[in-house]
């Protein structure tokens, strides 16, 4: 009886190992690569560093732009400082303001990447992952950052471990079911826009800056988002309070001697009409007025105002290091930054 479960269990493993090799060949064929989910597990990973010294680190915030667009080896070259990315896709960064400015401990340099729409809004699914993420650094246990731990090994080399893109529930979502009556499906985007690397730098993989039916996959979901998710015109009084709160979480991190900056970062074509929408002296302008902060608009850098896109709205890889390098010099000429090590200027790096 022992002999026979025996040969079954070795038999049943090496058909396990037999389909987890082949179909992780069959994708390392298809140009995919290993990929870190961007899970709170991961994100609590990035929140526990933001206490090191201002000199030895920045802390970055915002929606989806400044994860493309920050390209963190390029920063921590440049710069001697590592790069703690907190952004999250698709969220306000208020959220994670208003956490570390109640986190006495947290007394650094942070910037506020700000899109405008995202920004200054109060619809409920921008707050969502947000607040999953920070609940899940505060509460997580001892076993889920072992769990953590493990699973990086593992991921690090399997591609078949891609939870976000391959899963099962995540290929069920990929058949693209058209919306019926009381219920609405959420447009997919092509795997290979957003990759996610273990530091959490979004990027997008070259089989999608070759494809512009992809392109235009994601530009059109751009669109269809920016209508579902409008919501009504922002009042003056909303406006005022969304202010307010900003004004008072900045205060609580300058006060214990930390340093809060806002940038707004690049975007092409239509992405522009944001601008018409949001106003530069009535959003950005007052921003930096009511908080006392300084910041970086890419507009007024000619270094950072040209770039274009592939999807209107973030940076390839590519632009991602050529704003990172200039964003540098802005910040050390122009902003009074400080670095550890000397500058690298755009003309050395290439």
């Amino acid at each position: 009886m022992e002999k026979s479960f025996s040969k079954s269990a070795i038999l049943t493993a090496v058909i396990v190992g037999t389909f987890v090799l082949g179909y992780e060949f069959y994708l390392r064929t298809q140009g995919i690569k290993p990929d870190y989910d961007n899970s709170p597990a991961l994100w609590a990973n990035a929140r526990a560093k933001v206490y090191e010294l201002k000199s030895k680190a920045v802390v970055f915030i915002g929606s989806s732009r400044i994860k493309y667009d920050l390209d963190i080896p390029t920063w921590q070259n440049a710069t001697g400082t590592q790069a703690i990315q907190l952004a999250i896709e698709g969220s306000t960064p208020r959220t994670v303001l208003t956490d570390l400015a109640n986190d006495e401990k947290f007394k650094g340099r942070l910037v506020v990447d700000v899109t405008e729409r995202i920004f200054f809004s109060s619809i409920p699914f921008f707050f969502g992952k947000p607040e999953k993420d920070i609940k899940y650094f505060h509460q997580h246990t001892p076993a889920q950052q072992a769990g953590f731990y493990i699973n990086n090994v593992l991921e690090s080399q399997l591609a078949i471990l891609d939870q976000e893109n391959l899963s099962l529930n995540a290929q069920l979502d990929a058949l693209q079911i058209s919306s019926r009556k009381g219920v609405f499906m959420m447009p997919i985007f092509p795997a290979d826009f957003g990759r996610n690397t273990f530091n959490r730098q979004s990027f997008m993989a070259n089989s999608f800056l070759i494809d512009t039916a992809k392109q235009n996959q994601v530009k059109n979901i751009w669109g269809f988002m920016s209508k579902v998710m409008q919501g009504p015109p922002i009042t003056d009084a909303q406006l005022n309070t969304i202010m307010e709160l900003v004004k008072k979480d900045v205060a609580k991190i300058t006060a214990r001697g930390g340093e809060v900056l806002f940038v707004r970062t690049p975007c092409s074509g239509l992405a522009l009409g944001e601008l018409k929408s949001f106003p530069r002296e009535k959003f950005w302008d007052k921003l930096l007025s009511v908080t006392n902060c300084k910041g970086v608009f890419f507009l007024d850098y000619p270094a950072i105002d040209h770039f274009i896109c592939p999807e209107f709205s973030h940076l390839d890889l590519s632009g991602a290091k050529i704003y990172t390098e200039n964003l540098v010099e802005i910040l050390a000429n122009e902003k009074g930054w400080k670095f550890n090590e000397p500058i690298i200027t755009v003309s050395e790096t290439k």
